[in-house]
């Protein structure tokens, strides 16, 4: 059965730019280039095919196609992070950052974003807000590995995709309850940014769902015994 928009489906896939990789669901390739790390994920990635959640090149590709299917798709800059544009390039003074910063170092700028420090010129650093990939003609290899029917999961998904995060979800009904880490919003600014994406995409893709329960939960820490003993002592 051919791809559809609408569609939850895991994806496996390897990005690359000038050869070099980029992004992979594969550990194993991961490991054989710089951009591994420990706590990574490097499973197939839950997307809902055609609302953008991926960049629009492989998005747009993947309807059409089926469950098996591996693909290879060469995707200009237009379709993929976009073309690079010099007024996302801007100039700071070193004394406006909380740290030293360095050539190559990415920092946040309240009112900008993102960005990479790209020069120091005497007291200035220079800061592009584009993304690094911006510009370039990117290569992606793809297997689409199967059809995601399971609510939990598209939710799952959905959060991943919009924060980086994956989080536990359980359904009380119509209810989708979401389990967050303790001080979440607190120490992960990408979480209160993307909620309201979160939600309006979570309502807006996923059947049934009539009500969303964020639970941040905290228990009690228990004490060891032998410590208590101890200190009674």
């Amino acid at each position: 059965m051919a791809i559809k928009e609408g569609d939850f489906i895991k994806l496996n896939f390897t990005g690359y730019v000038a050869g070099r990789i980029f992004d992979t669901t594969d550990e194993n390739k991961a490991r054989e280039t710089e951009i591994y790390e420990e706590k990574g994920d490097y499973t197939p990635r839950i997307v809902c095919v055609g609302k953008r959640q991926i960049i629009p090149g492989l998005d747009e590709d993947l309807i059409g196609k089926e469950v098996g299917d591996e693909v290879t798709i060469e995707i200009s800059p237009e379709k993929a992070y976009g073309e690079h544009e010099r007024e996302l390039i801007r100039s700071y003074k070193k004394k406006d950052f909380s740290k030293k910063p360095t050539l190559g170092t990415r920092v946040s700028i309240p009112e900008a974003g993102t960005g990479t420090v790209v020069n120091i010129i005497g007291d200035r650093v220079i800061v592009d807000f584009n993304n690094p990939l911006a510009g370039q003609t990117v290569t992606y290899n793809y297997k689409i590995e199967e059809i995601v029917e399971s609510v939990t999961e598209q939710i799952r998904g959905i959060i991943q995709n919009y924060s980086g995060l994956l989080l536990e979800v359980y359904l009380e009904d119509s209810t989708a309850v979401v389990e967050l880490p303790p001080g979440v919003y607190y120490t992960t600014r990408t979480w209160i940014n993307m909620k309201p994406y979160i939600t309006s995409a979570i309502f807006d893709e996923v059947s049934g769902i009539d009500e969303i329960r964020y639970l941040e939960l905290y228990k009690k820490p228990v004490k060891d015994s032998k410590e208590e003993s101890v200190s009674d002592n």
